[in-house]
């Protein structure tokens, strides 16, 4: 098979949205995992690798570094790193928060809305959060408890449809299911995230959280990289009504 019907069959799986010698950052559905897992499944890191070697006839193995994950029913950018150098340089710059990965999500109120800033204006959540392994869930308190870390984001809300609010999400810190949890602790559960407490599930299992932005210096060539992400193939994304 020629590469170029190989490369237009990758397309049909994978959106590549940024690729040089050292890095490539694409585009995950919600529903794939980014590395293996005990559901035997194909990871998005493998058919990026299977995509680098069509496309550039690499003998061998294709090295590929996995420097951060987004929940399987997550969709948005994810960074990889095509060379040893560029791994360690961004596992350093992730450990550092000098990627900056921007969030979006659709929340529902629940009835339980603890706070809500004015469309526009950023608010800071603080929690602190115990993860359960065997639940694989966060649990939030206001203050610090055994086996908590400390959960910071800010947010604000950016657009509107008629029965969702979309909100924009920058994290500080890292924590296990952060987003998801921090939000629903205030009253607004994502779309379908039954586990912290939306009312319904979506039809394709997914929740309704977008990993939209990223912006960091190039770790080898130290030029800003800035990029979007596009938006999922749904009519609740498109039609939102931004405000800004």
């Amino acid at each position: 098979m020629a590469v170029s019907v190989l490369l237009r069959n990758f397309a049909d799986v994978m959106r590549v949205v940024y690729e040089d010698n050292h890095i490539i950052i694409v585009y995950k559905e919600s529903g794939e995992i980014v590395q293996g897992d005990k559901t035997g499944d194909t990871p998005l890191s493998e058919i990026v690798k299977s995509y680098i070697k069509e496309k550039y006839q690499k003998p061998g193995a294709v090295f590929l570094g996995v420097v951060h994950r987004l929940d399987r029913p997550v969709s948005g950018l994810v960074v990889f790193a095509r060379t040893s150098k560029a791994l360690t340089r961004l596992n350093k710059m992730f450990a550092g928060n000098e990627v900056h990965k921007t969030y979006w999500a659709i929340v529902q109120e629940n009835g339980n809305k603890k706070q809500e800033p004015a469309d526009g204006e950023w608010h800071t959540l603080e929690h602190w959060l115990v993860r359960n392994e065997q639940q694989n869930k966060s649990y939030a308190y206001d203050h610090e408890v055994p086996h908590s870390k400390k959960a910071t984001l800010r947010y604000r809300i950016i657009g509107h449809s008629d029965r969702y609010t979309l909100v924009e999400v920058r994290l500080l810190t890292g924590r296990h299911h952060q987003i998801r949890c921090q939000l629903s602790t205030i009253g607004l559960p994502i779309k379908g995230d039954l586990k912290y407490g939306a009312r319904r599930s979506n039809p394709d299992g997914s929740i309704s959280l977008l990993s939209r932005h990223v912006e960091f210096i190039h770790p080898v060539s130290k030029e800003p990289v800035v990029l979007d992400s596009p938006l999922p193939d749904d009519p609740l994304w498109t039609n939102m009504k931004l405000i800004r």
